[in-house]
């Protein structure tokens, strides 16, 4: 059996990863996305304090005027 020609090996795997490429690009943008991304704007600050209601609560001895 003969072996290939260099040039015809390189082809060959050139245009296998091309196909590749070609494929996975083709699925990725054609696949909607789960989920819409979230945007800055869209941060959980308006559910922060209602997450964790011990953040926001009064302190002992706060607003009594006593400094120990």
């Amino acid at each position: 059996m003969n072996q290939l020609p260099d040039r015809t090996v390189v082809i060959g795997l050139l245009a296998t990863l091309g196909v590749v490429f070609a494929l996975v690009f083709w699925f990725v943008r054609l696949a909607p996305p789960t989920e819409p991304p979230m945007l800055w704007r869209q941060a959980p600050g308006e559910r922060a304090p209602s997450a964790r209601p011990g953040l926001n609560a009064p302190r002992q001895g706060a607003g009594e005027g006593s400094l120990i």
